[in-house]
Parts: structure tokens; C-alpha cells; sequence
């Protein structure tokens, strides 16, 4: 055997463990899952005036990491960024209501949907139009999450100004002050907002079908991907899942409708 033939296969047989590591050994052996969440998205995810993170997705978070054995530990990201931190291995999963799409599919690896819900308008209260689609809002400006599905779908309808924010509160501000026309975002988070809201703003059609939420990681994972999809599995057959869906919407929102 040649000198570089046989450092080529050092080379090889060296690299064969970090090849096979599978993230969840890696999760086991630190003893904590870390997290990614953007912390201003409620009632998924948003800080409490202690500080502290609430939501149904810390809760779903918690249940993860509980049943994986771990403590979880939670890293805020804002949404435009937050898929490239996983990228680059900042955390280990993101639990933030990320819809499952074939683009994100094709650079992660999803759980099974934890969370079904459907894209919604928000308008003034005071707003007469009826827009009952995205193509009724051509010349409006609309707002969206910077780095959302809605963001997406927004600017791949002609004619529509979109405008992007960093954080939910930001949109329903400007869409209070008349600044644009209407907001697009997830139904159940809109149905939350309105309940809690000051603001003179109220529902307006659903527009698009409904989309699934999963729980996205680095690609190359099956173990780690096994043991996730079991234990929402059997948080599903126990009704964890459905009680935390109770707890924040009072309907079970962890099953397709």
C-alpha cells in the first residue's frame, strides 16, 4: 500500500465515529436539549413580565426534553435568523411554530406535526373591504413576519406591498396605525392577539390551506429523529399534547382538522 493511500485511510477510519455520532447521543451525554425560539410570538412563545418564557411551545419544549430525560435549555433568536443558527448548530432544534415546507426540507430534518393551524388576515376594526384573498389585496400594503411562510406567500401574489417585521407586536401596531392594510399571520395566533388586544383591529378571512408546524434539526439524525417522533407520539396517546392545547386555545390543536 502506497504512504498516501494508507494516511488516506487514517484519514477515513478516524472520521467513521464523528460520521455516525448521532444527535441524540450527543443530547444524552450533555444531559440538556437546547432550544431555539423567537420569545416574541405569543401564545406560542413570548416572555412574561418576570422575564421568563411561557407559551405552547415552552410547554411543548419542556415536554420534549422531559421525556427525552434532559433539561431543556432555551436560546431567543428573531425569526429572520433563526433557521440559519440551526445551520450552524447553535442550538439543536427550533420549537417556534416552523411550518414544514419541501424548501426546509431539503436543508432539515422534521418531527411529525405538533400543531395544525391555517393562515389568517388581521384589519382595522373599522375596515369595510372584505378581502377573501391575497389576490383581493393587490395595491394594499400587508403585513408579514420577516423570514415567515407569510412572507412567502405574500410576495409570491403581484402587486401586493409587503412589508416585513421582526416581531408580531410591530405588525398589529402598524396595522392599528393605518401604516398597512392588513396583517397575515397563523389563525391561532391572531385569535390570541385579538383577545388580548387593545388594539382597534379584528379577524378577517382565512386565506390559504392548512399548514403544518414540526420541530426541525440537522440532517443525518435518525436516532435522534426516532426517538423524537415517540415521544410525540405518546404524548399524543396520553393527552400531554392535548392538555397543553387546551391550556392555551381551548381546543385540541395538536391534531389535523
Amino acid at each position: 500500500m502506497r504512504e498516501r493511500d494508507f494516511v488516506l485511510m487514517l484519514a477515513l477510519c478516524a472520521a467513521l465515529p464523528a460520521m455516525a455520532a448521532d444527535l441524540l447521543g450527543a443530547v444524552k451525554a450533555r444531559g440538556t436539549l437546547k432550544v431555539a425560539m423567537e420569545g416574541t410570538y405569543p401564545p406560542f412563545n413570548y416572555r412574561e413580565k418576570n422575564g421568563e418564557l411561557a407559551g405552547y411551545d415552552v410547554d411543548v419544549a419542556r415536554l420534549v426534553a422531559g421525556k427525552l430525560g434532559l433539561k431543556v435549555e432555551f436560546v431567543t433568536s428573531e425569526w429572520a435568523s433563526i433557521l440559519a443558527g440551526l445551520s450552524a448548530n447553535k442550538y439543536d432544534v427550533i420549537i417556534s411554530q416552523v411550518g414544514i415546507n419541501p424548501k426546509r426540507e431539503q436543508a432539515f430534518d422534521f418531527s411529525e406535526p405538533y400543531i395544525y393551524s391555517v393562515p389568517q388576515l388581521i384589519v382595522r376594526k373599522n375596515e369595510t373591504a372584505t378581502y377573501k384573498s391575497l389576490a383581493e389585496l393587490k395595491g394594499k400594503k400587508l403585513g408579514v413576519g420577516q423570514g415567515s411562510v407569510y412572507e412567502q406567500q405574500a410576495k409570491a401574489v403581484p402587486g401586493i406591498e409587503v412589508r416585513s417585521y421582526a416581531a408580531a407586536p410591530e405588525t398589529m401596531a402598524d396595522l392599528a396605525s393605518g401604516r398597512i392594510d392588513a396583517a397575515l399571520n397563523d389563525s391561532l395566533m391572531s385569535a390570541y392577539l385579538l383577545k388580548i388586544s387593545r388594539l382597534p383591529i379584528k379577524a378577517g378571512a382565512q386565506v390559504g390551506a392548512v399548514e403544518r408546524m414540526g420541530i426541525p434539526f440537522q440532517k443525518g439524525n435518525p436516532q435522534f429523529r426516532q426517538a423524537l417522533n415517540k415521544v410525540l407520539a405518546d404524548a399524543a396517546a396520553d393527552g400531554s399534547l392535548k392538555a397543553i392545547s387546551l391550556k392555551w386555545f381551548g381546543t385540541d390543536v395538536s391534531k389535523a382538522p
